[in-house]
């Protein structure tokens, strides 16, 4: 593993995992995965298919529990907690497949996340104004948006929360490139208001092009850490971790 850069010292760590081991049944998924985000900081988890990226999403939530390991939240301990408690703590996942109500609007959409939440977090007139075309879809139900606006949609809810920590699993997945660049907008602007940011990226370029910081995964172990532009430079590390 390449010699890691630590957070800077004046940034305080938001989330740190210590070696968790996570299983699907008898399958050891993740091993000894430890990694750290300070707050405010946008950090990248690369890695092929498969190789234990939303795995590593589903532990820190507690959809899948960890058998062994710590994940902490400020210093609080988030392991054997069920997933509404770590909602409520403000860690905040938006899954692949993005999960929106498609049988109601998008207005409906966005009202039922504010009125859940148990802390306000963004407006609706900071939605608009950082999501303008769900300004425009207001009226359309889930199903008659474009997968674009779906993924804008499901980072919308999220942000009406009160969230400290942002978990994104593959954002720009299956999107048109010139969408790709409105979603990449969407996460600086995240950045922007300080939230941190663990995001799963299979595009690599997109996840280089918004992160701090990156982790390369593969077969359930961490075996990179450092900066985008030690990514862009290493042909070898690419090639080994990143390309199929």
């Amino acid at each position: 593993m390449s010699a890691p850069p630590s957070v800077p010292a004046a940034v305080t760590t938001r989330l740190r995992l210590d070696g968790i081991n996570t299983y699907y049944g008898d399958s050891h998924v993740l091993r000894d995965v430890s990694l750290h985000i300070g707050a405010g900081e946008t950090v990248a988890l690369l890695g092929r298919n498969g190789v234990g990226k939303t795995t590593t999403l589903k532990s820190i939530v507690g959809w899948q529990k960890p058998r062994s390991g710590s994940v902490t939240l400020d210093g609080t301990e988030l392991v054997g907690r069920d997933m509404m408690s770590i909602a409520r703590m403000g860690v905040s996942l938006v899954p692949e497949e993005r999960r929106i109500f498609t049988n109601l609007t998008v207005a409906e959409n966005l009202k039922i996340a504010q009125v859940t939440a148990r802390k306000p977090g963004w407006t609706l007139e900071h939605v608009y104004e950082k999501f303008p075309r769900l300004r425009e879809r207001l009226t359309h139900k889930g199903d008659e948006i474009s997968g674009g606006e779906k993924q804008m949609l499901a980072i919308a809810r999220a942000l009406l929360q009160d969230v400290k920590v942002l978990l994104l699993d593959e954002p720009t997945e299956g999107l048109a490139p010139l969408i790709v660049r409105e979603v990449e907008n969407v996460i600086r602007e995240i950045k922007a208001a300080g939230i941190t940011t663990l995001l799963v990226e299979q595009n690599l370029y997109s996840a280089l092009s918004v992160a701090d910081r990156c982790y390369i995964i593969d077969q359930g172990e961490i075996k990179f850490e450092g900066t985008p532009q030690q990514v862009r430079d290493d042909a070898a590390l690419r090639q080994r971790y990143l390309h199929v």
